[in-house]
């Protein structure tokens, strides 16, 4: 099959995400027939390294055989059962490894990470509902953060072109002053920098915090904001304050868990235990959908109750899907067998060294990395110039898509040297 017949029936029947479906009649798709590891295959033989983990959830590459091989196993078993008044040996199991992982517990399951917000806000206000403080329902997030796109989701995202068309249908949080270390004054490190927003953080609590439920946050670094990266101690600041408070801490660790920022998850690197820890993305390597929020047992306890009012009445009909469970826990497998995250540090510090030539160009300025996140900014950039770079990149075997002008790379764990220099010296041409 060709890949200009692939693309004619795609455009002719598919509603393609975060596009405008017009621009396609210049700007062809691309379809792939397969995977291995960091390369995707179109059905012409050409390759293109993966260098975004095919929108950052591919942690151990495509078609990995340890999560191709449990996937296989549960299909003989058990695809998928109702989870309500149900269960099944997967959840079970992951639910209790998460946990542990997590210092959190029972694990609520959705199918992605926008649902998994939508869980958590609706957990912190019923909480509180429950507790006889029906007035705490506002939500505290960042400027410039992304939580997702679904309703509730957008009320705490404050990225306009996602955000401005429904802002009639959306409820209005508060926004705070985001720690990004780009917005840093001259000589102000990145650490005295998220202290000075965790000031603002406060002034605002100790206004308005009788009408607060929660303060959600991507911990380390903002994804939809350019990779915008912030110190860890602007996570143990906003613990004590939501301590002092008395509000909830959202941890949206959906892009940045499972290894991604250098720690297993982001919140480890500033010490804390969110109340509620919002997970998908990287859980099941990128082969199924599935998002899970963990909370503290107090937050439980709160719902456990004779009364049907007071239980969390939310269900997705995949709640808890087998095969994607037993795909998390082969995650989880490779991480324990393989000494991942000990592995992704050498391979961090090797990327970064590779690609201080591009943190040198003269195009290029803000060049930051955490764990296996990397990006830069171009400056002066033209005004498609996401568009453009993309476009070429792709000529380069290369799938990389810039966030304006942000170019990042968050490849899979499983990039090796070879791959990483053909990513760099492919990135330094198209600059």
């Amino acid at each position: 099959m060709k890949n200009s017949e692939l693309v004619s029936r795609s455009l002719q029947s598919v509603w393609h995400p975060c596009t405008q479906m017009k621009r396609h009649e210049t700007i062809p798709l691309v379809p792939f027939s397969r995977g291995e590891g960091m390369w995707l295959y179109d059905f012409e033989g050409r390759r293109h390294l993966d260098a975004i983990s095919s929108w950052w959830v591919n942690l151990f590459g495509h078609c990995n055989p340890v999560i191709n091989s449990a996937i296989t196993d549960q299909l003989e078993k058990l695809e998928h059962v109702i989870l309500a008044g149900f269960t099944h040996e997967p959840v079970i199991e992951l639910s209790e490894r998460l946990a542990r992982l997590s210092k959190l517990g029972h694990a609520f399951y959705a199918s992605d990470g926008a649902s998994a917000v939508e869980i958590a806000l609706k957990m912190s206000f019923h909480y509180w509902k429950n507790m006889g403080r029906p007035e705490k329902r506002h939500f505290v997030s960042l400027e410039n953060g992304y939580h997702g796109e679904t309703l509730g989701a957008l009320s705490v995202t404050d990225v306009a072109i996602f955000s401005d068309t429904y802002s009639p249908l959306i409820s209005k949080g508060l926004r705070i002053d985001t720690p990004d270390w780009r917005h840093a004054e001259r000589g102000e490190s990145p650490c005295d920098f998220a202290l000075r927003c965790a000031e603002k953080l406060e002034n605002l609590l100790e206004i308005h915090h009788p009408g607060i439920a929660a303060v959600i946050l991507e911990p380390l670094v903002q994804g939809a904001a350019g990779m915008g990266m912030h110190h860890p101690a602007y996570l143990a600041k906003a613990r004590q304050l939501c301590d002092k408070y008395n509000v909830h801490f959202i941890a949206d660790e959906i892009a940045v868990g499972f290894g991604r920022t250098g720690t297993f998850f982001a919140c480890e690197q500033g010490n804390i235990l969110p109340d509620f820890l919002c997970l998908s993305k990287g859980i099941t390597g990128g082969y199924l959908p599935l998002s899970a929020v963990l909370s503290r047992q107090a937050i439980y306890e709160a719902f456990y109750d004779d009364s049907l009012s007071r239980a969390f009445l939310h269900s997705h009909s995949y709640t808890g899907n087998a095969l994607a469970c037993r795909a998390a826990l082969a995650v989880l497998d490779i991480f324990e067998s393989d000494g991942v995250i000990a592995k992704n540090r050498e391979k961090a510090n090797l990327m970064t060294e590779k690609a201080k030539v591009l943190a040198a160009h003269p195009k290029v300025e803000h060049f930051r990395n955490t764990g296996m996140i990397w990006a830069f900014d171009v400056v002066d950039p033209s005004p498609d110039f996401s568009r453009r770079f993309h476009l070429a990149a792709l000529k380069k075997g290369l799938l990389l898509r810039p966030i304006g002008n942000t170019v990042y790379f968050m490849p899979p764990y499983v990039i090796e040297e070879e791959e990483m220099d053909f990513l760099v010296q492919g990135t330094l041409e198209l600059l």
